[in-house]
């Protein structure tokens, strides 16, 4: 990880590194994606994994290497795009003279006349700086897998039209759910999380350079709390040393708000299994998802704190349980109809379970 001057700003911020040679795990990916970059041309990519494994990160290293220090260069804008509708929808780009970054689901169900304009918009202008000139831009797409299924069928066919003039580089976590005719279109590339070895050292790293002492268990500890995350790794290590944890060798571990009220929300399911629980348990799903807790994220929290409470037995129920709604939810729409149907599915077959002490009949669907 490199170091930055800048006395302001999140740890995560100020130490990302800016190079290939700076990434101190999956020499391979890096390489791969260096001798790509020396040709002078590339695909389209597809970066997918899960949160907190670097995906942005060699993202722009890897444009650093095509354009050099210019994609540094960048500025904020606001676009204001137009639909038939008539219906005006502003979104924040993030751009250099080489390339543009956009995260479409800001648009909501609007991502797929967001996505065909500023594709056309971007593929049809010329870069200012003809110094270090291509014969394309790049957009980076952030959160590709929640684009609508309209939106990536729109910008597979935008990305043939217009492959001459404009590549893509799209970010996203489960590449299930992007659609098989965009990701055939891209080279795909996977960046797995780091284990906790490495997670631990560059969380020791960046915690000596930010002047915070702890040891490497110590850093172990956070890396290991934090699902092997970088960046909740990293944020946990800083919430630390602002709190001014005296040994922070032997303290426990900050935990975000949200992470606790779902722990609490887990607890109330187990406790009870009633038409009430229903109803209290409902309330405080929406007050996650108004909080902007992923739906999957939610998924996983409370699958994580309940199967640890369950009977052995019970736990291949939960896990396909919690699979079924998770996949119906990524399918569908209204995050809040999936997580209640899982709430109220799981008390009925706790409920079963528990009056006749097997599960091989209970069915999920």
């Amino acid at each position: 990880m490199s170091s930055s001057n800048n006395a302001t700003g999140l740890w995560i911020d100020q130490n990302q590194p800016k190079s290939f040679k700076e990434l101190s795990f999956h020499s391979n990916v890096s390489n791969c994606l260096k001798r790509m970059a020396s040709s002078g041309d590339f695909p389209h990519f597809l970066f997918f994994g899960p949160s907190g494994a670097g995906k942005r990160t060699r993202a722009m290293c890897f444009l650093r290497e095509v354009y050099g220090a210019g994609v540094d260069r960048t500025r904020l804008s606001h676009e204001t795009f137009e639909t038939p509708n008539n219906k005006k929808v502003e979104i924040n780009l993030i751009a250099s003279n080489y390339h543009l970054e956009i995260n479409p689901s800001d648009a909501g169900i609007y991502d797929r006349f967001v996505i065909q304009d500023l594709i056309k918009t971007t593929a049809q202008s010329n870069q200012l700086d003809a110094s270090n000139q291509k014969s394309f831009k790049v957009i980076v797409i952030s959160e590709a897998d929640n684009l609508s299924k309209d939106a990536q069928h729109a910008l597979r066919r935008t990305m043939e039209k217009y492959v001459a003039s404009c590549r893509l580089i799209l970010i996203a976590n489960s590449v299930g759910k992007v659609i098989p005719a965009l990701r055939s279109r891209c080279q795909m590339i996977r960046i797995p999380a780091p284990t906790v070895e490495e997670a631990a050292k560059v969380v020791h790293q960046v915690s000596r350079k930010e002047r915070f002492s702890i040891t490497l268990e110590t850093a172990t500890r956070i890396a290991q709390s934090a699902n092997r995350n970088l960046r909740v790794a990293l944020l946990k290590c800083e919430v630390m040393k602002l709190k001014q944890t005296p040994n922070p060798q032997d303290a426990d571990l900050p935990e975000a708000p949200w992470q606790s009220y779902v722990r609490e929300t887990a607890s109330i399911i187990l406790a009870k299994q009633s038409k009430e629980t229903v109803l209290q348990v409902r309330k405080r799903l929406y007050c996650l998802l108004e909080k902007c807790i992923p739906s999957q994220v939610i998924f996983v929290e409370l699958t994580k704190f309940m199967i640890e409470k369950v009977d052995f037995g019970f736990k291949p129920v939960l896990a396909r349980l919690a699979a079924h709604y998770e996949t119906s939810c990524n399918m569908g729409d209204k995050a809040i109809f999936h997580l209640e149907a899982f709430v109220a599915k799981f008390m009925h077959l706790l409920l079963v379970y528990q009056s006749e002490g097997f599960c091989d009949k209970l069915m999920i669907e």
